[in-house]
């Protein structure tokens, strides 16, 4: 019950998902029932904040690189691009908190990941970002969230 109400207090469940999840604890008989509630919940201690920072200047990700469970982007002056189409994403859920002054952002994400902008604040201009009209399932689930001031957020799919 504690791992649920983690996973909902850090955005990971919707208050339905949360109410289906414990019924299914509290009547479950056998530790498969157990497991199935527990599902797609991300791992306990998910693992460390990584922080990129610049205070001016251009933030760059691109290639085979490992992205963190929670990545934070820190940036006063200059531009941002991460590349996560090539990147290892071992977690199922992956956070990035973006905190940026003047300048904007591209982020190009896999090409089944399924994104949410929910969590960020665009000072000047909304995020520019369409989902795919099809999407596979089973990729990754990119959380953007944080405060951008003079600049745009550019989101993408990766073609390949």
């Amino acid at each position: 019950m504690r791992r649920l109400q983690e996973a909902y207090t850090e955005g990971h469940l919707s208050h339905e998902e949360l109410d289906e999840r414990l019924h299914q604890v509290l009547t479950a008989e056998t530790h498969s029932e157990l497991v199935s509630a527990l599902a797609s919940l991300p791992e306990e201690g998910a693992g460390p904040t990584s922080t990129i920072a610049a205070v001016s200047g251009r933030i760059r990700r691109r290639g085979v690189w490992r992205v963190p469970r929670i990545l934070k982007v820190e940036s006063a002056l200059g531009r941002v691009r991460l590349d996560l189409s090539r990147a290892v994403i071992e977690h199922p859920v992956v956070d990035i908190e973006l905190h940026l002054g003047t300048g904007g952002a591209e982020i190009t994400v896999p090409r089944d990941a399924i994104v949410d902008v929910e969590g960020l604040r665009a000072g000047w201009k909304e995020p520019l970002y369409k989902a795919p009209r099809r999407s596979r399932p089973g990729g990754p689930r990119i959380r953007i969230s944080g405060t951008m001031g003079l600049g745009r957020l550019k989101i993408r799919h990766a073609r390949r």
